[in-house]
C-alpha cells in the first residue's frame, strides 16, 4: 500500500508563512497613492516579509509575483497579469525579488547583523533594475526617457519614503519577534 509523502511541521509552517507574507505584500500594494510609479506600501511589506522569514523571504516574494503574473489583481491599483510585469513599472515589481535575494544572502553571510543596510542595498538593486526596465519599455513605446528624467520620476521621490519603510519594517519585525519568539 502506497502512503502519501508526509510533510514535516516545519514544511507546513514555511508554506503557511510564505502564503501569509505573499498576502501581506498584496494587501500593502493596494495602499497606494497614484504617481508615475505609485507610492505604495509594497516595499514595506517586502522588507518586513524578508526579515520575518529569516533568510527565506524570496519564496513569498516570488509567490506574490507569480500570483500577479497569473492575473490575480495583487499589484497596485488592483492590477494583475503579465502585462503589468512587462509594462513600464514591471521592473520595480520584479526588483522585489532582488531585494529578497540580497536580504537572503545578507542574512546568511552576516547572521542578520546590520540588516537595514542589506535592505538598503537590495533597494538600490531594485531601483537600478526598475529604472533600466522603465527606460527600455518607454523607449520601445516611442517615448524615449533619459536617465535623469527616469530617476526624477521613478527614484528620487521614493528614496526618503522607502528609507522610512526600511526603519519601520525593521522595528516592527523586532517587536513581532520579541512577542512571538525569534522563529515565528
Amino acid at each position: 500500500m502506497l502512503h502519501p509523502p508526509t510533510r514535516s511541521k516545519a514544511d507546513i509552517r514555511m508554506l503557511t508563512r510564505s502564503a501569509l507574507c505573499a498576502a501581506l505584500i498584496a494587501i500593502c500594494s493596494w495602499i497606494s497613492i497614484p504617481a508615475a510609479v505609485p507610492f505604495t506600501m509594497q516595499t514595506f511589506a517586502v522588507f518586513l516579509t524578508c526579515e520575518l522569514m529569516g533568510g527565506k523571504g524570496l519564496i513569498p516574494v516570488v509567490l506574490y509575483l507569480l500570483l500577479g503574473a497569473a492575473g490575480i489583481p495583487v499589484f497596485s491599483g488592483f492590477r494583475g497579469g503579465i502585462g503589468t510585469l512587462l509594462g513600464p513599472t514591471g521592473g520595480y515589481l520584479m526588483g522585489f525579488a532582488g531585494i529578497a535575494a540580497v536580504m537572503q544572502v545578507w542574512e546568511k553571510a552576516l547572521k542578520g547583523r546590520l540588516l537595514p543596510l542589506g535592505m538598503g542595498l537590495g533597494l538600490a538593486i531594485c531601483y537600478a533594475f526598475g529604472t533600466a526596465w522603465f527606460m527600455t519599455v518607454c523607449s520601445r513605446n516611442g517615448n524615449p526617457v533619459g536617465m535623469a528624467q527616469a530617476l526624477g520620476w521613478c527614484v528620487l521621490p521614493y528614496i526618503v519614503p522607502d528609507l522610512i519603510k526600511i526603519v519601520l519594517a525593521h522595528l516592527i519585525c523586532r517587536r513581532v519577534q520579541a512577542a512571538l519568539g525569534k522563529d515565528i
